[in-house]
């Protein structure tokens, strides 16, 4: 084995314990960066590529049918290789959102086109499932199993937040395993059920499963009800009958310590390294494993590690993943070392002579793993990536334009969503939670428009009630902030109001009477005139 430094360009800020890594098409694929996507890749999923020591990342551009895949951490991700017609895919279940809220989606990740200068675009789909639902949780493994020409994926352990019933102020955000229950889930029409045995007494999280045939293997993982890493290995086998699917269990007595471990398939058909991890809660595995599975079982082999670097060996936490057949990806932090801006190292491990075989036949192979420090032990376990197989060299024909640079995005804590609005904002981008019922991702804001160009607050900070942040937002309408008046003015001159017009019947004309003329000569007009004077 050999172990070389990689050095992250302008991509170190979104590589966060928790990412998972794909491949579709032999384009590797980052899943899962550290905050919600902006606007330079807004699907949040890009495209990795190594090239003379330097890590780069691409942004991934999705399908207009594709519905929206939030970055998750920590969750279930199977890879479905090419097999009875069905294209290659990846399966995504649980995580956990940057405002750490757990999902409980299942998605179904494929290509759907690739141009002309080899640009992939993706396609995602939210699967509706029916029936006995497994529920939000993380840090568990999802299978696929195929047995009397049927398929059906297998999902086990993980964690969560306790039940409502029995969340206090203390405990609210506090983790608990989930019930170890096995769940299969029909791909094709979403049924799910599940099924209890009574070889699974104990929850478990961020084990390691492989899959082969009708077979699934878990091994090693952490329970939180015990705080320990049991010695443990389980054999489950399902038989998908015509009626109700046949489930059993044996524990095998090859178990090994160790959770959130690095899965690489290397060389022939379920054939796998395993590396990194931890075995117990203040010691991490530095050694390396194969394993090989067949018709008689599983077979776990110790293999000679890499030569670590000082910066490995003392460090406190690790992560990585697999880059392909024969490849890994290792991060180390930097644990409060001033003098670097990056906030993790990264290796890459070559394992020499062990990936000259290429399988065709699909497996799946997939761990997880935590390093949420604020619910579980001093040495809590990492992060795992995840791969499928090994990589085709990006060319340079693909573009230098299209490489990710987080220096092209703009300081959010002095723009956008995340902005300190005023004095007394309440908005954390860190535990921000929904507070309007048309929130979603981003906390709801408004504009004022006192001051020189206006600037935006936040409706929460201006304490808006819903129904008149949403009459601001349909009308024509200034607002001013609380600094500025907190009230909304009029920014069109309103109509002049038409006065309705009362009609009132007409009256009826009264001619008058007119006396009737005398008739008089001018010699009797000439006697009155004399008469009179």
């Amino acid at each position: 084995m050999s172990l070389k430094p990689l050095t992250a360009v302008n991509c170190a800020s979104l590589l966060q314990p928790g990412c998972s890594l794909l491949q579709l098409d032999g384009e590797v694929l980052l899943f899962g960066q550290k905050g919600w996507p902006k606007r330079s890749c807004p699907t949040g999923v890009f495209g990795v590529q190594l090239k003379h020591g330097n890590l780069k990342l691409k942004p991934i551009s999705f399908s207009n049918d594709s519905c929206y895949l939030p970055p998750l951490r920590c969750p279930a991700v199977a890879r479905l290789d090419p097999r009875d017609g069905y294209a290659e895919s990846y399966l995504i279940h649980g995580g956990r959102t940057p405002n750490n809220e757990i999902s409980a989606s299942l998605y179904l990740l494929t290509l759907d086109s690739r141009g002309c200068n080899r640009k992939v675009t993706l396609r995602c789909q939210e699967k509706e499932l029916v029936g006995e639902l497994p529920g939000a949780r993380y840090g568990h493994t999802i299978s696929m199993v195929h047995s009397r020409g049927k398929r059906a994926c297998v999902l086990f352990g993980g964690r969560s937040y306790m039940p409502p019933g029995e969340r206090t102020t203390e405990s609210w955000n506090s983790m608990i395993d989930c019930p170890p229950q096995v769940f299969l889930i029909d791909l094709e029409f979403g049924c799910c059920s599940a099924h209890t045995l009574s070889e699974l007494s104990e929850g478990q999280s961020f084990h390691l499963a492989f899959a082969r045939e009708d077979c699934v293997y878990f091994l090693g993982g952490h329970s939180l009800s015990s705080n320990s890493r049991p010695p443990r290995l389980f054999r489950l086998r399902v038989e998908l009958l015509q009626g109700s699917p046949v489930l059993s269990c044996d524990a095998l007595d090859t178990g090994t310590s160790i959770s959130s471990a690095i899965i690489s398939r290397t060389g022939p058909t379920h054939k796998y390294i395993i590396l990194g991890g931890y075995q117990s809660d203040s010691q991490k595995r530095m050694e390396c494993s194969t394993v090989v599975l067949d018709d008689k079982g599983i077979h776990i082999e110790s293999l000679e590690a890499p030569k670590w670097t000082a910066d490995i060996s003392q460090s406190r936490t690790w992560f990585g993943g697999s880059m392909g057949e024969g490849t890994a990806l290792i991060g180390v932090p930097t644990e409060g070392r001033s003098n670097q801006l990056d906030a993790n190292y990264f290796y890459q491990v070559c394992f020499e002579g062990e990936g000259e075989g290429e399988g065709e036949e699909g497996t799946q192979g997939c761990s997880q793993e935590s390093t949420d420090f604020e619910d579980s032990t001093p040495l809590e376990d990492s992060e795992e990536l995840y791969f499928g197989r090994e990589p085709h060299e990006l060319e340079d024909s693909d573009g230098e334009g299209d490489t990710y640079n987080e220096e092209d995005e703009e300081d959010e804590s002095q723009t956008g969503y995340w902005i300190k609005c005023c004095l007394g904002c309440q908005v954390d981008p860190n535990n921000w939670e929904p507070y309007y019922s048309t929130e979603l991702h981003r906390p709801a804001m408004i504009f004022c428009s006192r001051g020189e160009g206006g600037h935006w607050v936040h409706a929460q900070c201006m304490e808006l009630t819903e129904t008149l942040l949403v009459r601001l937002s349909q009308g024509n309408s200034k607002y001013f902030c609380l600094d500025h008046g907190g009230l909304p003015r009029q920014e069109m001159t309103p109509p002049r109001p038409v006065l309705s017009i009362k009609r009132s019947p007409m009256k009826k004309v009264q001619h008058k009477k007119i006396a009737p003329s005398l008739k008089m000569t001018p010699a009797k007009k000439s006697f009155f005139r004399r008469l009179f004077e």
